[in-house]
């Protein structure tokens, strides 16, 4: 069987040794979601794959494609984003996002926006002028919209109420519930949001991409808007990750 050559832009989001100088890479992808790859010789040190198929680099890949199985041909690349490497706080929350990631993209399916979200966050990381906690939350937030788990945000799923100074979110059903409507019996259940923090997430779900990136959300926000965020991810995909306990560990 000839195999298929493919080629294809994507970010190395984990890598596995094989004996003594292969390894397996797993690439976010633009075209095929995230596909493993097996890399002939990347361990040793005259490699001519070694530099392009690191952990958080993004690369121009070609592949060949025999049956279910893909094998390195060629590589360039494209960015390394070399300082999140000298940052442990920063390397950890990257772990944690690839994890999203691996368990949120469906293989060979088309993926560009979801790879171009994780490109931004790390293009912020690695500039250090973007608050890191800040681009989690606006990771987190997005990445929930785009593979269909958006929160109901328009106002109170009861009446419809649009925002009032306490708002009541439900995690389990994505929802927004008005103090007039709530049941007091679901409050271990719900998460109280201001109206600070409401339109944070709005404005995080609903602005176009381009502008996501640029506004700040304060620190008092963050403390209060990270740990909600971090629940419904939790309850919605029916997962814990290790990697964000070590984030937060840090």
């Amino acid at each position: 069987m000839t195999a298929l050559l493919i080629t294809t832009n994507g970010i190395i989001i984990r890598e596995r040794p094989v004996g003594e100088n292969d390894k397996y890479v797993e690439i976010l992808t633009k075209d095929m979601g995230i596909i493993e790859v097996s890399v002939k010789g990347a361990r040793k040190i005259n490699s001519k794959n070694g530099s392009a198929t690191q952990l958080l680099t993004y690369s121009k890949i070609c592949v060949n494609k025999s049956r279910d199985r893909y094998i390195l041909n060629s590589s360039q690349t494209l960015n390394t984003f070399y300082n999140i490497r000298l940052d442990m706080k920063k390397l950890a929350l990257t772990a944690y996002l690839s994890d999203l990631l691996r368990f949120t993209t469906p293989p060979e399916e088309g993926s560009e926006n979801v790879l171009r979200l994780f490109l931004n966050t790390l293009y912020f990381l690695d500039k250090g002028n973007r608050d890191t906690e800040q681009l989690k939350i606006i990771f987190e937030l997005r990445l929930m919209c785009k593979i269909g788990l958006m929160p109901q945000l328009i106002g109170c799923y009861n009446c419809y109420l649009p925002t009032d100074k306490t708002m009541y979110f439900d995690p389990y059903e994505g929802k927004l519930i008005c103090k007039n409507c709530f049941d007091r019996d679901s409050l271990g259940r719900c998460d109280i949001i201001d109206e600070t923090m409401l339109h944070t997430i709005r404005f995080i779900c609903l602005s176009e991409f381009e502008k996501i990136f640029d506004f700040k959300i304060s620190e008092n926000c963050q403390k209060k808007l990270s740990p909600i965020c971090e629940r419904y991810i939790k309850i919605q995909l029916n997962k814990a990750f290790q990697t964000l306990d070590f984030y937060k560990s840090i």
